[in-house]
This record gives structure tokens, C-alpha cells and sequence, in this order.
């Protein structure tokens, strides 16, 4: 078995599909409306599915309000240079809600940037 993919609920598909394409750098992989269902998937990442775990964006028709809810935490990305990393995405139009530096009781230097529905992205500095 391997992790596939993780769902996320989006309230505007455009705006998502643009954070998570032009400013965190990936690509969409495939896209699908399903009328009868009123709903639309986004597939994207890093890399192409058969072989790389990717997101799934799932817009709602109509649904533009959507509770987070306290048990989701974040979604992780490892990054080679954290503090250019969080300079690209703050020039893309990105929001980074936590400066890049050391975890707290830790040193892994870690950075989190916010997508447009409130989802955390924690970034982790993978080089030393």
C-alpha cells in the first residue's frame, strides 16, 4: 500500500488551483467536472500520480463557506532553502503566517504559509 492522495474541501476552485500551482510550484495533473454531482475535482503536486502522492481539490458547486474543524493540522512540504522558499511565495502574493526559524522544544527550522481557504502549509528546511 502507498498514500495516494489527501482531500481538501475549496470554496473557490481558480483561486486554490492558483496557491497551490503559481505560488507553491504545482502542477495540475488532471481536472474533472461532475455535473450530476455538482462537484469538481483538481488534482495536483509534485509529480505525476503513479508514483508521487498528490492533492485533491474538491469544489462543491455553490459551497463557499466551509468549517476547518480542530482535528485537521497541516499538510508538510520539505524545502531546501526555507527562508528564499518563504521570500517567493510572500512575492507571489502568498501569506505566510509563521516566519521561518526553529520549532518550538526543537531545531528543525520550520515556516507555515496559509492557502487561500485557511489551510496551514508547514514548510520543514530539509538542508542544514
Amino acid at each position: 500500500m502507498r498514500f495516494l492522495h489527501t482531500m481538501l474541501r475549496v470554496k473557490n476552485l481558480e483561486e486554490s488551483l492558483s496557491f497551490y500551482c503559481d505560488v507553491l510550484g504545482m502542477k495540475l495533473l488532471r481536472q474533472k467536472d461532475y455535473p450530476g454531482g455538482e462537484f469538481t475535482l483538481a488534482f495536483v503536486g509534485y509529480g505525476e500520480e503513479s508514483d508521487h502522492t498528490v492533492l485533491e481539490l474538491t469544489y462543491n458547486w455553490g459551497q463557499d463557506q466551509y468549517t476547518l474543524g480542530d482535528a485537521y493540522g497541516h499538510i508538510a512540504l520539505g524545502v531546501e532553502d526555507i527562508y528564499q522558499t518563504c521570500d517567493q511565495i510572500k512575492g507571489k502574493g502568498g501569506k505566510v503566517v509563521r516566519e521561518p526559524g526553529p520549532m518550538k522544544h526543537g531545531s528543525t527550522v520550520i515556516a507555515f504559509v496559509e492557502d487561500p481557504n485557511g489551510y496551514k502549509v508547514e514548510l520543514i528546511q530539509t538542508k542544514s
